[in-house]
């Protein structure tokens, strides 16, 4: 009964937000964004540390304040428009997509490479799917297994409308179907920014020490695939940016190990790049370096 009682609300939330133009759900996500921010005051100390990390330290108060603004109202924008999304409107969306350097991905397709995408927890990272989709690299990514197994079902099924294969996080053959995918030529797709296992790798990450995810690199580096940043930014108005960075380089080493803890500072270097070009859209609303764990109420 619990777990139909918190799922409910996302069919309600899907239903409702289905019948909507798209400017009205761009409008109600910015506007719940507003109000969330009002509200969640415990939660604003946590976000003004990753904006200050960011933005630097000669950024004005002024200027977290409207950082932290932009996170509430970005984060939200991004669940009325899964909330909205229906496979009808693929083409519409894709219409309204403007892509950004996408020759490092038919570079590496054309070789046979598979295509390891490292996305950061930025804007709408679900309109990927589409594009990669569109133009012949089909994606498989990795979920988490929520607890409410309804509700794990019900992103599941979202992502797949979004041309998103979905392997979770719980499925013991997972690292063996990303490999495999690899192998194949194909494409998979993994948040890179936030280590959400705690057996990540540590790197320097905008001037602090902490984990970020080792799988990225390790399989693109056991499976000679090509690394490829992607970031997916909301544009001003209607539509998305997506910004493909090019392939990864990764550094050599006397061992694996050295390999993939030199090319997991590189990709973090270039995930700087792409949360500075919009940090407001940067969906980090956990702790996210040991500093904010051990700080009083951010836990």
């Amino acid at each position: 009964m619990r777990a139909w009682i918190a799922y409910i609300p996302f069919r309600i939330a899907a239903l409702l937000f289905g019948l909507l133009p798209e400017p009205a759900v761009r409008w109600l996500g910015e506007t719940g964004g507003d109000l969330w921010h009002r509200r969640a005051t415990d939660k604003r100390p946590l976000l003004e540390r990753h904006m200050r990390r960011v933005l630097g330290p000669d950024a004005t108060d002024e200027e977290i304040d409207i950082a932290v603004l932009g996170m509430f109202r970005s984060y939200a924008r991004y669940w009325t428009e899964t909330f909205w999304f229906r496979p009808r409107r693929k083409e519409a969306i894709s219409n309204r997509v403007e892509r950004i350097n996408f020759d490092p991905i038919f570079a590496a397709q054309s070789k046979g490479r598979g295509i390891v995408f490292a996305v950061p927890h930025i804007g709408n990272w679900e309109i990927a799917g589409i594009i990669a989709n569109e133009i012949g690299s089909p994606i498989l990514a990795v979920a988490e297994d929520l607890p409410n197994e309804l509700i794990t079902k019900w992103f599941v099924d979202v992502r797949n409308e979004f041309d998103i294969d979905i392997v979770l996080t719980t499925d013991p053959k997972r690292r063996s179907k990303l490999i495999r995918r690899l192998k194949e030529g194909k494409a998979i797709a993994l948040l890179s920014d936030r280590d959400v296992t705690g057996r990540g790798i540590d790197v320097e990450f905008f001037g602090e020490r902490t984990n970020v995810p080792a799988g990225p690199v390790a399989l693109a580096e056991m499976t000679d695939s090509a690394l490829i940043p992607v970031a997916v930014y909301f544009r001003q108005g209607a539509g998305h940016r997506i910004v493909v960075h090019d392939a990864v380089e990764l550094p050599g080493g006397t061992s694996r190990v050295e390999r993939v803890a030199a090319g997991a500072q590189t990709l973090t270097r270039i995930l700087e790049e792409m949360v500075r070009d919009s940090p407001s859209q940067w969906h980090l609303f956990q702790p996210n370096w040991p500093s904010d764990e051990v700080d009083e109420g951010l836990q």
